[in-house]
């Protein structure tokens, strides 16, 4: 029989990696009596003989083994067997599978009368194990369906009462994956490629079947290492892990792990099997098979066991692996962690370092600093993040001393001691408790306030932006962005404060904010704001949101904290306010952070006439109209309400009246076109021009007409109401009855019919309510004569709202387009002038041509032109005046004379005529007036005056 070898087992993985797969921890192939060791020693001679052997009728074998008599047919049948296996020593060609197989099984057979079976039975099965031969490369498809069957009967043969055979069978399952090529194939065979027989045992079922016989090795620790070892080696394959599953194999293979084996060489099979099967098939459906008590009870005794006893390296990654497998189990409610008594103990082991426990067991837990023991430490925070989420683990939590284990962390990082963690190691275990702190302080807020958590957490805090040098590793997840700093210890720390915060609990936020917190939280904001500036980085970003959000939750509905908020606050929320619109469609968190900024607005200025006024001041309303310009969905709202809030404050409408976005639109028309795009969204129906469509219901959107009317209690809304809340129409309406539906500044015809719906919105919806109560009552009763007078007047009178509207509506149109009428004829009037002017200047310009190319023409324009010159002087002649000639001699152009005509000064001897009486006669300047001496020889002047037409 083949022995077992017990060897050293070699290192497991780090359960923080993938499991490594290497078949190492193997049972070692003994010597065995079938005849392997002698074919391998072959002389050469006879190996030339291979191909020369005489054929073998395989149908003449399967006759005689199904005959049964005397022992001379039983020493022939033996000699047959001998010559079978000789002849395919180097292989078995894939169309005589078949009949060997049958040949195994009536050799199979003949083993319960007659054990001299045994040995050829095994030789037999160690050919299974070599390449299969193929003549064809098409053989490999066509026998598929042949072999899979065959290779399915190998573990059909698991059932036959002999170690031998069952050791051999592993054996020659393991063989499947050995990709060396025998040293002589049969003349004119080539085997099969590599991964061909794993495909047909993936085909055939073979891993159901081993699973299954793990039952018939139960108490047979050889035997059943050989079926764990062949099942590692198939539980490879995602398909026979589904098929593993499908025998039970998760729980089965649990329940061995506390088996009897000093060699260790069990729990490491079914452990690396285990893996396979979480990682190859659905993770549920492993876990499910793993929580029942004696499963949870079996991995607790080993894992305690390599705890207190497991010294090597591999014993060490061995029980890691076993406590992920049981933190995937804490994860299922379902799992008996607690009734087993195996939560309360990792808990405790979790804890045991940081405070001193009364546990014998723990207290013989020695940590040896290792990696190993570091992994263990982490993995043991995780389980209490794990147990946090299950209710019925909180009184666990509770009795235990995980607040104080944790709190433990939240200190300035020193420089470890002699044998202790690493800087690295102890950065990263601080990280991890701090964050697993902000999973179960909301779960033990007593515990909480009384290991005074706010007050370490605050002064951790101060350390934080502090300028003590610290330099971060920034190893881990957790770690993340910390390198060189202190962002993760804040950023964790502030995630603990935001988690118990959230609760909205009076003692949590009265005892944050006597310490000071609100100042507090507004420096390391404007530390982090600063940070951000140099280098924008999503870390940075979570933390100034978390700030805010802490700040709101913290001065909600309080009045001094408001105050201690407003002046430094408002500043800092104003640059929040102005940040870059292109920043909000990055991936770094920017959105994010704006939304907590208006949130923290919101909370901590609105309702605080100090703050109030300040923001007002700041032009912080035109900051939010420029961010609701912007039109974006997850804005709007919580802008809208804002403003509505603002709007309780006199000052505020005069902001919002005052402010002139993009091509100076107004704040009326910002709101009117955000309504509209709203009901377009809605799918409300409106016709072309944006008028009423539906009288019945004016407003209802496309979903609210679809919904059946289902008769509800009193004191549950209607659609109609919690529609109201669904979209911003209800916000865009009280913004604007603030600022009154009158005069309102640049609006246009389609604005104003727009307004016309939004100013009758509290109409229309009372409307709907009401036509909700009509269907509701129709379904349940039939209302008396007087109540259904009644309803039909209500409903009525919500039709003719609608229809006033819509003539409204009309009206406004019609003016619109008589005023587009009046401004159309204004404009053509102004076309025909500029056509009838361009006429004249056509004429103009012909006649001049004419003038200058007909002498004829010229002559008769001269005489129109003297013509209206003597037109134009007066009848009345001046008594001896001189009379001035418009002619100008010597004349010899084609065109009429210029602007400028030259007229000569009064003759001497009409100086004491009739102008020597009027102030415009000459006189003789004084010596006084010797400033005009420069001007006494002008003999001209140059008298400009319009052409004369000369048509």
């Amino acid at each position: 029989m083949s022995s077992l070898a017990v060897a050293e087992p070699p290192a497991a993985r780090a359960p923080s990696r993938p499991p490594a797969r290497s078949p190492v921890l193997s049972p070692a192939s003994g010597p065995s009596r079938c005849g392997g060791e002698r074919r391998r020693n072959a002389s050469p001679a006879a190996a030339v003989q291979d191909g020369q052997l005489r054929s073998v009728d395989l149908n003449h074998v399967i006759k005689l083994l199904e005959d049964s008599g005397s022992k001379d047919l039983e020493k022939e049948q033996l000699k047959t067997l001998k010559k079978v296996v000789k002849h395919f020593e180097n292989g078995l060609p894939l169309k005589d599978l078949a009949q060997i197989i049958e040949i195994l099984k009536l050799c199979a057979e003949k083993m319960n009368e007659q054990e001299a079976f045994t040995e050829p039975l095994c030789e037999l099965i160690e050919l299974c194990g070599l390449p299969f031969q193929k003549k064809k490369l098409s053989d490999e498809v066509s026998y598929s369906k042949a072999v899979s069957k065959s290779i399915a009967q190998l573990g059909s043969l698991m059932r036959v009462p002999s170690s031998q055979v069952r050791i051999q069978i592993c054996k020659c399952v393991v063989s499947f994956y050995n990709t060396e090529l025998p040293r002589k194939l049969l003349s004119g065979y080539q085997p099969t490629s590599a991964n061909y027989k794993i495909q047909m045992a993936e085909l055939g079922g073979l891993a159901e079947a081993l699973v299954l016989s793990l039952a018939l090795v139960e108490n047979q620790l050889t035997e059943k290492l050989w079926v764990l070892k062949a099942l590692q080696h198939l539980s490879r394959s995602g398909v026979n892990c589904r098929l593993m599953m499908k025998a039970q194999a998760a729980r089965i293979l649990c329940l061995y792990l506390n088996g009897v084996d000093p060699s260790g060489q069990l729990v490491f099979h079914s452990s690396e099997i285990l893996w396979n099967l979480l990682e190859n098939t659905s993770k549920e459906e492993v876990v499910n098979q793993l929580s029942s008590l004696e499963c949870v009870n079996a991995l607790k005794e080993v894992f305690v066991d390599l705890l207190m006893h497991g010294f090597r390296h591999y014993d060490r990654q061995l029980r890691n692996d076993l406590l992920v497998v049981a933190t995937l189990l804490a994860e299922n409610p379902e799992a008996s962690m607690i009734e087993s008594g195996f939560a309360e103990l990792l808990i405790a082991l979790a804890t045991f370092t940081e405070v001193k426990i009364p546990n014998p067991l723990v207290k013989a837990v020695k940590l040896t600093y290792s990696y190993e023991d570091f992994e263990l430490k982490k993995l043991l925070f995780n389980i209490i993040r794990v147990l946090s989420k299950d209710p019925c683990a909180v009184q666990l939590l509770s009795e235990s001393d995980v607040m104080p284990a944790l709190l433990y962390y939240v200190k300035p990082n020193q420089k470890p001691g002699f044998h202790d963690w690493s800087a690295a190691q102890y950065e990263e275990l601080q990280l991890h408790a701090i964050a697993i702190l902000a999973s179960v302080a909301p779960l033990l807020v007593d515990k909480y306030l009384s290991c005074q958590a706010n007050t370490l957490l605050l002064v951790f805090l101060e350390w934080c932006i502090g300028q003590d040098r610290f330099l971060g590793q920034g190893n881990s997840f957790h770690g993340t962005g910390g390198r060189g700093n202190k962002l993760a210890q804040m950023r964790y720390s502030l995630r603990v404060l935001r988690s118990v915060v959230s609760l909205y609990d009076d003692a949590v936020n009265v005892n944050l904010c006597d310490q000071g917190a609100i100042s507090q939280l507004l420096d390391i904001l404007k530390y982090a704001a600063n940070k951000s500036k140099e280098k924008e980085d999503a870390i940075l970003l979570e933390i100034q949101a978390d700030i805010l959000f802490l700040l709101s939750a913290l001065c909600e509905n309080d009045l001094h904290r408001k105050e201690l908020f407003s002046y430094e606050g408002v500043n800092i929320l104003i640059t929040f306010i102005q940040m870059d619109s292109k920043k909000l469609h990055s991936e770094l968190g920017h959105n994010c952070l704006l939304l907590s900024a208006l949130d923290c607005l919101w909370s901590c200025v609105i309702g605080c006439y100090t703050a109030e006024n300040y923001f007002l001041e700041k032009q912080g309303i035109f900051l939010l109209l420029d961010l609701l310009a912007l039109k974006q969905k997850n804005l709007c709202n919580i802008i809208l309400g804002i403003l509505v809030e603002f709007c309780d404050n006199p000052k505020t409408t005069l902001h919002i009246s005052t402010w002139r976005g993009a091509k100076d639109q107004t704040a009326a028309n910002l709101l009117v076109q955000l309504w509209r795009q709203e009901e377009s969204d809605l799918g409300v129906k409106r016709d072309r021009y944006g008028r009423i469509v539906d009288m019945k219901r004016p407003i209802a959107s496309s979903f609210q007409k679809q919904q059946e009317v289902i008769p509800m209690p009193a004191d549950c809304p209607s659609f109609a109401i919690v529609e109201i809340s669904e979209n911003i129409r209800a916000k865009l309406y009280s913004l604007l009855c603030k600022l009154g539906f009158e005069n309102l500044p640049g609006l246009s015809a389609k604005d104003c019919v727009t307004l016309a719906i939004i100013r009758h919105y509290i109409d229309f919806k009372v409307g709907e309510v009401w036509s909700e109560m009509c269907e509701e009552l129709k379904e349940e009763f039939r209302p008396v004569v007087s109540d259904e007078e009644a309803l039909k007047v209500i409903s009525d009178a919500a039709e003719d709202t609608g229809r006033m509207v819509v003539a409204l509506q009309t009206e406004v149109l019609e003016s619109q387009h008589h005023r587009e009428m009046q401004e159309e004829e204004k404009t053509y009037t102004k076309i025909q002038a500029i056509h009838k002017q361009r006429e004249m200047v056509d004429k103009s310009w012909k006649n001049f041509l004419t003038r200058t190319s007909n002498y004829e023409a010229l002559k008769k324009a001269k005489r129109l032109q003297e013509k209206s010159i003597e037109a134009c002087r007066s009848n009345l002649k001046t008594q001896n005046g001189a009379v001035h000639s418009t002619d100008i001699k010597g004349l010899s152009t084609t065109i009429g004379s210029g602007c400028s005509v030259t007229v000569e000064s009064t003759p001497p001897q009409l100086v004491g005529g009739p102008l020597a009486v009027t102030d415009l006669a000459l006189r003789k300047p004084s010596v006084c007036e010797g400033a005009l001496k420069k001007i006494k020889r002008v003999k001209t002047l140059n008298l400009v005056k319009d052409l004369v037409p000369m048509e």
